[in-house]
């Protein structure tokens, strides 16, 4: 779930033209799960292909990596490595509640109930080893580059983006911001019209960027309080005291000299030292030698790997893949796609 920062942090909307040429790194795993929280059948169902496995994130990758490829974006996917021992609880936690959310998700599919199914199916979602490898060859038969990061994706991207190796963020948590990514970009792959859970109700989902240095500002503090309020609010290293919100968290660490301070004004009980917390905030594992290097874009993989192997139509994939090779060769944009990397 990430640190949730939405209610303090200075937004604005973000049109995707705005970022044709600049590079974009990805947190895989966010939109991974994203794709198959939201690419599924009415009751729920993932897509599948004829031997039954699961193409939800396939689709995903292809066809929305395809429209910011479309929009001139050079997007870069940096998949997790190993989680850290201090993620240990919260991967606990969730495989816990997927476990539930499944067996909720059949119950209410042989009730008829398909709001229910689908609502239910969505909190099941599950990335396997397999997906994240599948995923990583389509990306490279579409000749996107992605990084592997040692430890936390997000960690990678925001150090990446400092360090000018691409351009800006792309996640739907805000913790790129704690680990002090300049720009973090939300939306950008599953923006478009969505149904709100329980309601008959739909909303637009639009990009929007948010740049540290200006939330900071109208915040009146520094990245190292932030990381003190994720640490009260709740991280994915550490859960959060009952009670505070962000609101309420900026306050007490305005007050506070130091986290110390913060924790013993906030008057909760922590499972894991918060000096811990901010210190994997602010040194997190990071692969110092990624490069980021683009390919050439090869039709023939992409049909063979999408059509022939996982069964999709072949006159929508072949269009979409035309449509890259095409992107990929215009002037201007690349002459030779490695020519991409400023």
């Amino acid at each position: 779930m990430g640190v949730q920062l939405g209610d303090i942090v200075v937004k604005e909307r973000l049109e995707i033209s705005a970022l044709s040429g600049r590079r974009v790194a990805i947190d895989a795993y966010n939109a991974l799960y994203q794709f198959l929280s939201i690419i599924r059948q009415r009751d729920g169902t993932p897509l599948m292909d004829s031997k039954g496995r699961v193409t939800s994130h396939l689709s995903g990758i292809f066809y929305r990596t395809a429209r910011l490829l479309e929009a001139g974006v050079k997007p870069v996917y940096i998949f997790d490595g190993k989680p850290p021992a201090l993620k240990r609880r919260v991967l606990g936690e969730r495989a816990e509640v997927r476990l539930e959310a499944n067996e909720k998700w059949q119950k209410a599919r042989e009730a008829g109930d398909l709001e229910g199914a689908r609502k239910y199916a969505q909190a099941s979602s599950r990335l396997t080893g397999t997906m994240v490898t599948e995923s990583k060859e389509l990306l490279q038969a579409m000749g996107v580059p992605f990084v592997q990061a040692p430890s936390e994706g997000e960690a990678q991207a925001a150090w990446m983006t400092q360090e000018r190796k691409v351009d800006i963020c792309s996640s739907q948590d805000y913790d790129a911001l704690l680990f002090g990514a300049p720009e973090l970009a939300r939306n950008l792959t599953i923006s478009g019209r969505r149904k709100l859970p329980g309601k008959d109700v739909y909303v637009e989902v639009e990009p929007e960027l948010i740049i540290l240095k200006d939330t900071l500002a109208a915040l009146g503090i520094e990245r190292k309080q932030l990381i003190w309020i994720g640490i009260l609010i709740g991280t994915d290293f550490n859960e959060g005291v009952k009670g505070i919100g962000p609101k309420k968290a900026l306050k007490i660490v305005k007050e506070a000299g130091s986290l110390t301070e913060a924790v013993e004004a906030s008057k909760g009980e922590f499972e894991v030292e918060p000096a811990e917390v901010e210190d994997f905030f602010l040194h997190p594992p990071v692969d110092a030698n990624a490069a980021v290097e683009f390919g050439e874009p090869d039709r023939k993989k992409i049909l063979e790997f999408l059509c022939k192997e996982h069964d999709f139509m072949e006159e929508r994939v072949s269009g979409v893949a035309d449509s890259i090779v095409k992107k990929a060769g215009e002037k201007g944009v690349q002459s030779g796609l490695g020519q991409w990397v400023k």
